[in-house]
């Protein structure tokens, strides 16, 4: 039988033990009836699948991953959520929605890797007055980035701090479990090779786990 051993890896079954972080921040926001909200990064949409149990709105997700987003559409089909969200292959520079077409954007570990100045001024074209941008971060990052988002019609309304260390010792160090586990039963494989680039991340993570440790920042829209 052919080996697959990333989908043994199953890095999206360990990234949901977030999602309890997801839940916790979408709690803080005041009740939004029928919301629309973008998920910016969406990937193959842990996150975007739980903002649709959170809420009674409609969610759109946008990536620019194509393969991800294939994941994420089998997803949908089998949650029975195609008429709740819909995905796109688009940048969050240029996404093409009509002004004001949301009441939330979201976002988890996405915008540290994109120009944040770009990101804001489309995230405040298409934010509706008085919506919500809620920035799921390393601490370290948005800290040092904090003072930007007045600058582009955001202000911080609230925020909660994941626990620390949280990324090494409920994501990482489960991986590194798991990776372990992989080599001893597939010790001849080939397969192995394509291991090596979590175990890299691994080992960033595990030399200095604060450097990790992240927040949720709630902001408004406020022109």
């Amino acid at each position: 039988m052919a080996i697959d051993i990333l989908k043994d890896l199953n890095t999206e079954k360990l990234r949901e033990v977030f999602l309890k972080y997801t839940g916790k921040a979408f709690e803080m926001l005041p009740k939004l009836e029928n919301p629309s909200i973008l998920d910016i990064g969406c990937g193959s949409g842990t996150p975007t699948i739980e903002l649709a149990k959170l809420s009674d709105g409609e969610i759109t997700g946008i990536d620019i991953d194509q393969a991800a987003l294939d994941r994420f559409k089998l997803k949908i089909e089998k949650e029975d959520l195609s008429s709740r969200i819909k995905i796109f292959n688009l940048s969050i520079y240029n996404t093409d929605f009509s002004a004001e077409s949301f009441n939330l954007i979201w976002d988890e570990g996405v915008l540290h890797i994109l120009n944040i100045k770009k990101s804001l001024v489309e995230c405040n074209r298409i934010l509706k007055p008085n919506g919500f941008l809620v920035v799921g971060e390393v601490i370290k990052w948005i800290s040092n980035n904090l003072k930007i988002f007045p600058k582009y019609g955001f202000n911080l309304i609230d925020k909660f701090f994941l626990p620390e260390e949280c990324w090494w010792r409920e994501y990482y160090l489960p991986m590194e479990i798991k990776i372990k586990d992989l080599r001893y039963k597939f010790k001849k494989s080939k397969e192995l090779e394509k291991l090596k680039p979590y175990e890299s991340e691994i080992s960033m993570v595990k030399k200095n786990p604060k450097e990790f440790d992240a927040a949720f920042y709630i902001f408004q829209k406020v022109n």
